[in-house]
């Protein structure tokens, strides 16, 4: 049975969220802010973490960002901010998905359960490309021996280029695939990880070729 993580300061959506994780299944545990969610995380292995951003002693984002440090944990971030600029900032931080309040329990349900099925169905692979390794369960890539320092979406977007090497894959198709979510605006965060990518791959950054007018490819 899978365990999840509710983090918000405002007792009645933690209410909510509870009963509709109950009833689809699932173990649940509660925390009133970031710090609280960071503390449980480090002593309980969770599934799927549901993070409010804004937050007292330590917002969402904030809390985001050393959960990924601590475990490589699906996380889910609920926000009654919808500007753009928020929902990339999170996604560049690693949030799996981003939910905008007021929200559908139910569809948040849904959402929880494609990212722990993400997350559970990576097989362990580990793909070697002369001295470019990269270890998809265990989530590393070592370029000649060294490990690559890689944010938790880099190395989500590495390993579905090169478990689809030499396809041609469209920017859509990785926002779809790779960020997980419904994408309306322009798709510059995909051009902003390719060259923060090829930066972190250093001799081996062409495997990852610009397809013209489309998108990318990994060469192997």
């Amino acid at each position: 049975m899978a365990r999840i993580l509710i983090v918000d300061d405002e007792k009645n959506i933690r209410e909510v969220v509870r009963e509709y994780a109950v009833l689809n299944g699932y173990e649940t545990d509660e925390a009133e802010d970031g710090m609280q969610a960071m503390s449980m995380v480090t002593e309980t292995e969770y599934d799927c973490v549901i993070l409010d951003v804004m937050m007292p002693r330590l917002d969402g984002f904030s809390a985001c960002k050393q959960i990924k440090k601590i475990r490589n944990v699906p996380v889910i971030m609920l926000s009654a901010r919808q500007e753009e600029y928020d929902k990339l900032f999170g996604f560049e931080l690693g949030v799996d998905d981003y939910v905008v309040k007021p929200f559908s329990p139910k569809e948040l349900m849904a959402r929880v359960r494609v990212v722990i099925d993400r997350s559970r169905k990576n097989d362990h692979q580990v793909m070697r490309y002369d001295g470019l390794v990269i270890d998809a369960d265990g989530r590393s890539v070592t370029v000649d021996g060294v490990r690559a320092e890689m944010t938790p979406k880099e190395i989500d977007l590495l390993i579905y280029l090169a478990r689809h090497a030499n396809v041609a894959l469209s920017r859509d198709k990785l926002l779809e695939d790779v960020w997980g979510y419904d994408y309306f605006g322009d798709d510059r965060t995909v051009d902003t990880h390719i060259k923060m990518l090829r930066h972190n791959l250093g001799d081996y950054r062409n495997k990852i070729v610009t397809v013209r007018g489309m998108g990318y490819k990994f060469e192997d």
